[in-house]
């Protein structure tokens, strides 16, 4: 299974928030959510994702999908019937599963949706020992096309403002940097560009 990590900051870790810009550009994970399940006319369910939220008032908090065939708050199933999706629908989503956060537990709000307290390094080293894969996306990496990609591989990137600098340069000593080419694209893009490369090989 591919997975990903999308690091935000600035994220907001309450579900208490209206202004997609200003709780922390939730504009850009709905994005992200929708790249990274939603091809035409169904879900991947080959696919997870990790959504890593460092804004306030509570960081970090650590959302993780697999959405299989269904995403909540839409009121459909993948099919001939088509998926109903938009920013309400998965604002909405991520509204709820913030609220239902439980202290000291990693809690299922929906099938395959769960909420907890972990921080950024405590995902990544539970991934190593689960022997994945690390890669980081970065323009200075080396290009995707000739990187050699297994099967159980990971690919962390930032928001609109990227990684940190020091959780960067820490990241490096762990995790293979890749680059999808000399155009900066948006972080939401970046995911599609890489599920088209994971596609073509048949990764």
């Amino acid at each position: 299974m591919r997975e990903f990590i999308y690091f935000s900051q600035h994220a907001r870790t309450s579900g208490n928030f209206d202004d997609l810009m200003k709780a922390g550009r939730m504009d850009i994970v709905c994005h992200v959510i929708i790249n990274s399940f939603f091809i035409s006319n169904k879900i991947r369910n080959d696919v997870k994702l990790h959504l890593i939220f460092y804004g306030p008032p509570d960081p970090p908090k650590h959302l993780e999908m697999i959405p299989g065939r269904v995403i909540p708050e839409t009121g459909k199933q993948a099919g001939k019937e088509g998926i109903d999706i938009s920013k309400k629908d998965l604002i909405g989503l991520i509204k709820r599963m913030l609220f239902k956060y439980k202290h000291g537990i990693k809690h299922e709000v929906y099938p395959g949706y769960f909420i907890e307290k972990k921080g950024f390094w405590q995902v990544l080293e539970e991934l190593q020992a689960e022997g994945k894969k690390l890669f980081v996306l970065d323009d200075r990496g080396e290009d995707i096309r000739k990187a050699d990609i297994p099967k159980d591989c990971v690919f962390i990137l930032g928001d609109h403002q990227g990684l940190p600098h020091k959780e960067l340069k820490r990241l490096k000593k762990i995790a293979t940097p890749v680059s999808v080419g000399p155009t900066e694209y948006f972080a939401s893009q970046v995911v599609t560009l890489v599920q088209n490369e994971l596609d073509r090989r048949g990764v």
